[in-house]
């Protein structure tokens, strides 16, 4: 079941962006239709580590959430910024300033693929310790913490 998840949520991101696509940066449109073959790795962690991770409280790491507003009320975590990918158009100009190129970035969706494509395009704007949280906050949920609703 979380497989046919995975690959449901990747085909209503590719219908999204198709319908989006005014609104959306090419480079950035380009890369979340680009197959994966094509991409660099995007380095992982698991759910267990980004627990260790916010339970460490360090300065020297950043929490993206790039999941939609409506997700986000039902499901969050703490000290992630939210940075929908749907709202590209309005924050990927800023990204240097909105966040640190040098820092350790762990980026966070429902199930990993959102996640993953975000960790693609910010390797591409010089970002070199990306890491994608292995599925995303559902297994977060699922692992680590069930007062986390799942949805």
């Amino acid at each position: 079941m979380a497989i046919l998840d995975v690959f449901l949520e990747a085909l209503l991101l590719t219908v999204t962006i198709r319908i989006n696509a005014r609104k959306l940066h090419p480079s950035i449109a380009f890369l979340l239709l680009m197959p994966a073959s094509f991409s660099q790795p995007i380095p992982q962690i698991s759910v267990a580590e980004l627990k260790q991770l916010l339970e460490a409280d360090s300065n020297q790491v950043q929490f993206v959430d790039v999941r939609e507003a409506n997700e986000l009320a039902i499901a969050q975590l703490d000290g992630f910024e939210h940075l929908p990918l749907s709202d590209f158009a309005e924050w990927s100009q800023a990204i240097q300033t909105r966040l640190d190129p040098q820092k350790e970035t762990i980026v966070l969706c429902h199930h990993g693929v959102r996640s993953a494509q975000m960790c693609q395009w910010l390797q591409t704007q010089g970002f070199t310790q990306v890491k994608n949280v292995v599925g995303g906050i559902d297994a977060y949920a699922l692992r680590v913490d069930p007062s986390v609703p799942q949805y």
